[in-house]
């Protein structure tokens, strides 16, 4: 009797990411922002030219790549947006492990370009990410601490397989956790856990909460500038 069978064909996939490189003597440290589920590529980089430059004019003194997630989706009209519109989202329950590895791809290949093109500093590489980013982040600075010297994680968790032994590395990465007070999907209650969970492997980690819900805090721009700030500073001395 026959059988219905579920086959598998690979095809190109074409990824975008908005590029940002200051003037001025190269190479310099990269930050790759994610967007989290609903965004895109061009919110996260407004918004990193406001965090990292205090407006949209400039960046400080960093290159920033912010790609745009792989898994496109409608978004429907509102009120406030009366037109159908769309975002991307990073993660998918169908076969998730996909979707994992086309986002280690993707960070590895923005590393490799920027870093072979003498625009970023292969030794100065930063991953932040907001909502769902956070824990795919994670997964990938974890398994190539070699690669990422830092993570910032606003409103976001860790992987769901973070407690597998022999998963994940230890003592490689630094992390900055941003959590809002009132954020009803990351309460305080699961950001402090996190956070606990988190310090049995990263190199450090500071968790800094805000009177928000679940968005970016315009008063942690400054937090994530000047911890970023160390952070250059300290593998500079390096």
């Amino acid at each position: 009797m026959a059988e219905v069978t579920e086959r598998r064909l690979v095809q190109q996939f074409p990824l975008y990411y908005d590029l940002y490189v200051p003037e001025g003597e190269k190479p310099k440290p990269l930050v790759i922002a994610l967007h989290g589920y609903g965004g895109d590529k061009a919110s996260m980089m407004r918004l990193m030219r406001r965090v990292l430059g205090g407006g949209e004019d400039g960046a400080g003194d960093y290159v920033i790549a912010c790609p745009q997630g792989p898994h496109q989706h409608l978004v429907m009209p509102t009120e406030e947006s009366p037109t159908l519109g769309y975002g991307f989202g990073w993660l998918s329950n169908f076969k998730p492990e996909e979707s994992v590895a086309m986002h280690h791809q993707l960070i590895r290949e923005i590393v490799e370009t920027l870093a072979s093109a003498g625009m970023a500093d292969a030794s100065r590489i930063f991953l932040l990410g907001f909502s769902q980013a956070s824990g795919a982040n994670f997964r990938f600075a974890f398994t190539h601490g070699d690669l990422v010297r830092g993570v910032v994680a606003v409103c976001g968790g860790i992987p769901g397989d973070w407690e597998t032994e022999g998963k994940y590395q230890s003592g490689v990465v630094d992390v900055l956790c941003v959590a809002g007070e009132r954020d009803q999907y990351y309460t305080p209650d699961r950001m402090r856990r996190n956070a606990d969970a988190l310090r049995r492997r990263a190199r450090s980690v500071e968790l800094r909460f805000f009177d928000a819900a679940h968005e970016v805090p315009r008063e942690s721009y400054a937090v994530i500038e000047e911890w970023l700030k160390q952070q250059v500073n300290q593998y500079r001395e390096r």
